[in-house]
C-alpha cells in the first residue's frame, strides 16, 4: 500500500512540475530588427534612408547632435504569477552629423549600462511633492494675501 501512495505522490509532483513548466513565458518587447537591415544603413546614409530601412525609432535624442535609439528587450517569466526578469537588452544607436547623415552606428547591451524601462507608470516632475495638508494650508495662506 505504501508503494501505491509513493507512486501517486510522485505522479502528482510530476504533473504539477509539468503544469508549472507550461506557464514559463519568454517575450520580446520593443524594436525587432529585420535580418541584414544594418547592412542597408552604412555610414553616410541619409536620415530618411534610416527611417525607411529601420522604421520609426523607439526614442530620439537631440542633445549634442541627433541620435535614433532602437530598443529591444527579451524577458523571461518562469512561472505565470512571477514578475518577468530581463534576460537580454539591446539598444541600437544611430548617430547623425549636423547635415543629417549617419556618422556611426553602435550596439549596446545589458553589460554596457542600465536597464531601460520601456513602460513606466510614473511621470517625473520638477519641484516639490506636497502632501494633502501642505496643499490645503498653502491654499489657505495664499487666499488670505
Amino acid at each position: 500500500m505504501s508503494f501505491l501512495n509513493t507512486t501517486t505522490v510522485r505522479m502528482a509532483a510530476l504533473a504539477a512540475a509539468l503544469a508549472l513548466a507550461g506557464c514559463a513565458e519568454e517575450q520580446t518587447k520593443g524594436y525587432v530588427m529585420a535580418p541584414n537591415a544594418l547592412q542597408q544603413v552604412p555610414v553616410g546614409s541619409s536620415q530618411d534612408q534610416v527611417l525607411v530601412v529601420l522604421g520609426t525609432p523607439s526614442t530620439t535624442a537631440t542633445l549634442k547632435g541627433e541620435v535614433y535609439y532602437y530598443i529591444t528587450q527579451k524577458t523571461k517569466r518562469s512561472v505565470a504569477f512571477m514578475n518577468p526578469s530581463i534576460t537580454e537588452q539591446t539598444v541600437l544607436a544611430v548617430y547623425f552629423t549636423p547635415d543629417r547623415k549617419v556618422e556611426r552606428v553602435a550596439n549596446y547591451g545589458l553589460q554596457d549600462g542600465r536597464v531601460v524601462d520601456l513602460v513606466t507608470n510614473v511621470t517625473p516632475t520638477a519641484g516639490q511633492e506636497r502632501n494633502f495638508l501642505e496643499q490645503v494650508f498653502k491654499g489657505v495662506l495664499s487666499f488670505e494675501e
